[in-house]
């Protein structure tokens, strides 16, 4: 039996970078229970913790993570299934609106509940061996934690549906030209690039990336009226901040500003 505090490891390679493991290798890290369970309450954690200014998320061996797990699948019945989708939307809903950038560092499969824990994400970077895709209707079941949503609006819908419909496998260079990832880079080089771009992001301005990351989110998926006054409204809240004056008058004494947070 697997111990609770072997299936995701907590770590951190830089101060205020909160690295999170997927560590199931011999199940290429599928997403049981207990695996989804020690994630909820990484990033129910990550979301209270001053110090914690980004997220980083791996896969430890071969995979990111290949998927939900296939026994526990087997046993879902229509409650169940609705119960288990809820609970795993909301999960990675948690990690898409933690007003903390996350990077999603990937290598091997991101398949299925994989490829949708990828994309709730803030960034992703894929290694050169990466592979995606939503092969949930070989199963009989669609994509239940946000794949559906997350990656018609990543992609577009005739894309995203003709990924879903067929099942099919995306290697990292296509995911790359269909805007899935931002970038892709060897193997070897995958968390040094992760680690130097997220402390990259969290050296500035907080409250500029909590209300470019919210008014992305929200103005998705409302009227551009609305979108705008959101936008505004963050707009406004930066201005009122001490980082706004530091970040303009470094701009023009051309020099590099030091952001404080306030």
């Amino acid at each position: 039996m697997e111990s609770q505090l072997s299936v995701l490891q907590i770590s951190s390679p830089v101060p205020g970078i909160l690295q999170l493991t997927l560590n199931r290798p011999d199940a290429l890290n599928a997403l049981n229970s207990l695996l989804m369970n020690q994630l909820h309450q990484a990033l129910l954690s990550a979301s209270h913790d001053p110090q914690i200014k980004g997220i980083l998320i791996n896969g430890n061996g071969r995979a990111f993570c290949a998927g939900a797990d296939i026994h526990g699948l087997l046993e879902l019945n229509s409650q169940s299934g609705l119960a288990f989708a809820k609970e795993g939307q909301a999960i990675f809903r948690l990690l898409e609106t933690l007003n903390k950038p996350s990077i999603m560092a990937i290598q091997g499969a991101a398949l299925g509940g994989g490829c949708e824990l990828a994309m709730a994400g803030t960034i992703r970077i894929a290694a050169d061996n990466a592979i995606f895709g939503q092969p949930e209707i070989r199963l009989g079941v669609i994509p239940g934690f946000g794949g559906t949503q997350r990656l018609s609006r990543l992609v577009g819908k005739g894309r995203a549906l003709e990924i879903c419909l067929t099942g099919r496998k995306i290697n990292a260079i296509e995911a790359q030209l269909i805007g899935l990832v931002s970038e892709v880079v060897p193997l070897e080089k995958l968390t040094e690039r992760s680690v130097t771009l997220l402390s990259q992001l969290i050296r500035l301005a907080p409250a500029a990336l909590r209300g470019i990351m919210a008014s992305i989110d929200y103005g998705y998926n409302t009227s551009l009226d609305e979108a705008l006054a959101f936008e505004a409204a963050h707009f406004g809240l930066c201005c009122a901040t001490r980082d706004k004056k530091e970040g303009v008058q470094a701009f023009l004494e051309k020099r590099e500003a030091s952001f404080i947070g306030e």
